[in-house]
């Protein structure tokens, strides 16, 4: 009997030390999911690797999969490890030190002697070249080709194969730059070159320029991985078009994000958040803090009754003009390496084990101690193993990396594991701390929803220092990236920068300015080559009053007609909503004019989504663990095997496949009718 032909979504999140992958049919509903360890080397390669395992255990023919979508950490883990390409910039006559100077802000405000940050691009790699165009388009210095093409030269002569172009005004007035392009490219073709104006034409000089140089980092390891991942999933014998999620939440074909990869810069934590945030529609949740704790970062967000973004995010100690998803994201997790400062005072990440060496415990050749180690010694994993027990643990190595350290702090490995994990929940404390009072939430109206690998296994930690209303643990929190990758629709956003007045910018001007970023919008999306069931225009300006140094995002309904009395007032009526004045007198300045498209997609039924793994008594093992200075008796239970409405009390430790759940005393836990656990504080 001929087998029926099944058509699948795929989706897969490449993490820093496992690769996430959900297959979904489309008849059934039925889902598969595997981690596979991360191939530091080779990112693409654990994909490939899920495709041929689900041919060989699930019999699913790669042809067979007609929606595939993946996200990274590659980029913000290359961004926070400073482990990228060598970068040439050329720029203007008198702005070399443009990322020397950034904004002349002290990185720590109260400490005059805080190290400057490190920048992308050597000094030495930064040539200035005689051009010069002026504010209002006039050219003042043309653009010799034999000074661009010497720079190229001495550039790619010091072995520089990538290069970012960033000229003063060319966020308008871009001729110079395209020029400057198009002679290095005619000169060196092999060579990648990005011009400012191209990847993100936003007034703000240092902005634009550090966003062009990031493109040019990590862009060369993002383009060999997408061309890899094309290459090798084509060999298997996949068919359909292969889409990466982007930072904005949305997704893109594969040849755009390799053109522009510093767009999928945080892919993976966009994916998560999208992830969460379908996750909390279907369960009627609207205001979440989210926390993704990986193998190498976490990654946080605040989600108060709609997707969040930002046009200023920050990775590491960068800040990023272009729209994502407000996630903010530490190198602090599962992997993270505990290490000893010059004082002796014991720091955990930024830097992280991966996957390989990995933890001690994984038995790879690592031999630091890591969030995991402590996890593993302090008898919060299971001694089995992960995975299902696929993965085993040895502990003798685990207590060997921890009493090294130990030592040095006169602590026993046991001591030491758990001051590792409350140096950690420190860590993960002070990142959330000010984005909870930056955007002036009451907490104690929020949940904390928890995912990745090491989220849920720390997030009860953290729930301790939080005034939260419970905390949601979802199905497969391990695999929700994976998740948001099936889910996301596609998206991109378009800016054009004003910088004027309201009151001098006609209303001609005003509408070419929208009609043209919708063009441009639309052009986009078709040459995506995706059916969608429908297309949405979002318009959007940044502005303030005069004389202020900051200014909002106001995004404008769909029916409000563009034009200047409409968009001050709208701004007038949300101004006064977040500051509480209202203020009729002061002139208006429109910095920014933005356009987001949103081509949205099929969705998979996912109201059916279960845990799935070993399915035992439940309650029938307890184990010895170690934590907060204390022993105590944790009652084991297996994911698979709670239904809605059972309940439980810490301290308890749930084992499924994608993580392990850590319930410390003083929670009391729910499985709800989505098969979600929901922990609340003890009353």
């Amino acid at each position: 009997m001929e087998k029926k032909k099944t058509r699948y979504r795929f989706g897969a999140d490449i993490g820093g030390t496992f690769t996430d992958i959900l297959l979904v049919d489309d008849d059934s509903g039925n889902l598969v999911a595997l981690k596979n360890p991360s191939n530091r080397k080779m990112p693409e390669q654990s994909i490939v690797d899920g495709l041929v395992q689900l041919h060989e255990k699930h019999d699913v023919e790669p042809s067979e999969v007609s929606y595939f979508s993946h996200g990274t950490t590659l980029g913000v883990n290359t961004l926070l490890e400073r482990d990228g390409v060598e970068v040439g910039l050329l720029t203007s006559k008198g702005f070399r030190d443009i990322l020397e100077l950034r904004r002349l802000r002290l990185p720590q405000a109260n400490d005059l002697f805080a190290p400057r940050p490190n920048t992308l691009c050597r000094r030495r790699y930064v040539l200035e070249l005689e051009e010069r165009i002026g504010h209002n388009g006039e050219v003042i210095l043309p653009l010799k080709k034999e000074n661009v093409i010497a720079a190229a030269r001495k550039l790619a002569k010091q072995g520089v194969e990538n290069i970012a172009l960033c000229f003063l005004h060319s966020y308008r007035f871009d001729a110079h730059e395209k020029q400057a392009k198009d002679w290095i490219k005619a000169e060196f073709p092999n060579m990648y070159v990005i011009a400012s104006s191209d990847l993100w034409p936003q007034q703000r000089e240092y902005e634009r320029c550090l966003v062009s140089v990031i493109n040019a980092y990590v862009g060369a390891r993002m383009r060999d991985c997408f061309s890899s991942l094309k290459q090798k999933t084509e060999d298997t014998g996949l068919l359909t078009q292969i889409f990466s999620t982007k930072s904005n939440g949305g997704v893109m074909g594969l040849k755009g994000a390799g053109e522009r990869p510093v767009e999928t810069l945080l892919s993976g934590p966009a994916s998560g958040v999208t992830g969460a945030f379908y996750v909390g529609q279907t369960i009627g949740e609207t205001k979440m803090i989210t926390l993704d704790m990986g193998g190498t970062s976490v990654d946080i967000s605040i989600v108060d009754q709609a997707m969040p973004y930002s046009n200023e995010n920050t990775v590491g100690e960068y800040p990023i003009s272009m729209p994502a998803v407000d996630v903010s994201a530490i190198g602090a997790g599962g992997g993270s390496v505990a290490w000893l400062d010059p004082e002796g005072m014991l720091k955990v990440g930024p830097r992280s084990a991966g996957a390989r060496p990995g933890p001690a415990c994984y038995g790879l050749g690592g031999e630091e101690p890591t969030v995991t180690d402590a996890y593993a010694y302090l008898g919060i994993l299971s001694p089995d193993g992960i995975l299902g027990g696929n993965m085993r643990l040895d502990l003798d190595l685990a207590k060997q990396a921890l009493k090294s350290l130990g030592d040095r702090l006169k602590l026993s490995a046991e001591q030491t594991a758990d001051a590792i994990l409350q140096v950690a929940t420190a860590n993960i404390y002070a990142e959330a701390l000010p984005q909870i009072a930056r955007r002036g939430i009451e907490t104690s109206e929020f949940s904390l929803f928890c995912y990745g690998a090491a989220g849920p296994t720390h997030s009860f930690l953290l729930a301790r220092e939080l005034d939260l209303k419970n905390l949601i643990v979802p199905p497969m929190p391990g695999l929700l990236c994976a998740l948001g990758c099936l889910v996301a629709d596609l998206r991109a956003d378009f800016v054009a920068s004003l910088w004027r007045g309201t009151k001098e910018i006609s209303l001609q001007e005003l509408g070419n300015t929208y009609a043209r970023l919708e063009k441009d919008a639309r052009t986009w999306l078709d040459g995506q080559g995706v059916d969608v069931l429908s297309t949405q225009i979002v318009r959007s300006a940044d502005m303030c009053f005069e004389g202020q140094s900051f200014e909002l995002n106001i995004c404008f309904p769909n029916d409000l007609s563009i034009n200047v009395p409409n968009i001050e007032s709208w701004f007038r009526k949300h101004y006064k909503l977040i500051y509480g004045i209202d203020d009729l007198d002061t002139p208006i300045r429109l910095l920014e004019a933005r356009t987001q498209i949103i081509g949205l997609t099929n969705k998979p039924d996912l109201k059916s989504l279960r845990p799935f793994g070993t399915k035992t008594k439940v309650g029938s093992i307890k184990r010895k663990i170690f934590e907060n200075g204390k022993s105590y008796d944790a009652t084991i239970y297996q994911r698979a095997s709670l239904q809605p409405g059972d309940t439980f009390s810490g301290p308890a430790i749930v084992e499924q496949y994608d993580t392990t759940v850590y319930v410390p005393c003083g929670f009391d836990i729910s499985i709800d009718a989505f098969w979600n656990i929901i922990g609340v504080r003890s009353a």
